[in-house]
């Protein structure tokens, strides 16, 4: 075969790898949405809010594991865990019960209402809610002073951990996108 003949068939072969990437990408990402809704319904929490933090956190896979212990798609600890099922009246409870999806979001809708609660004198108390779920309750409190304690752009501009900072902006970013996109 021509040298031609070859480049065509590897472009050909690119171009489809290309799209079943995206369409592996796009399937997987609309996979939890029914438990999302659900979760974020009970708790009143925006859908696409949580499958931001859900995007961010596991990237929709239900048996990620984190570096501390968290687990599943919203990466919870077993602190956390234990609050919920305490709240929501869950005997015999373990942690491991938040590697099935539906409790693991659930847990992770409490979560983020309870946080989102914690700030409702800000002007985007979902700023505040999203670092205090990913750097804790007293890093938020160090951050949050002057302007940044009812101006959520000071409050962002004030967290002194990079990855805190970006993990604010691009689950933000996220729950933009996701919003009347959540089925």
């Amino acid at each position: 075969m021509k040298l031609r003949t070859w480049l065509i068939i590897l472009i050909v072969l690119v171009i489809d790898a290309a799209i079943l990437w995206w369409w592996q990408g796009y399937r997987l990402s609309r996979s939890q949405d029914a438990v999302i809704r659900a979760a974020a319904e009970h708790y009143d929490v925006e859908p696409a809010l949580v499958k931001a933090v859900v995007w961010r956190e596991s990237r929709f896979n239900p048996d990620a594991r984190g570096t501390s212990g968290e687990l599943g798609l919203m990466q919870i600890r077993a602190a956390a865990a234990g609050e919920w099922a305490e709240a929501a009246g869950i005997s015999d409870f373990h942690h491991a019960h938040l590697l099935n999806s539906t409790s693991n979001t659930l847990c992770g809708a409490w979560y983020l209402r309870k946080l989102i609660d914690r700030y409702p004198h800000t002007d985007d108390p979902v700023a505040y809610a999203l670092a205090d779920y990913n750097a804790g309750r007293s890093r938020v409190l160090k951050w949050n002073t002057g302007a940044a304690e009812t101006n959520s752009t000071a409050f962002i501009e004030n967290i002194d951990f990079p990855m805190t900072r970006e993990y604010v902006e691009a689950v933000k970013a996220k729950y933009e996108a996701y919003q009347g996109k959540v089925e």
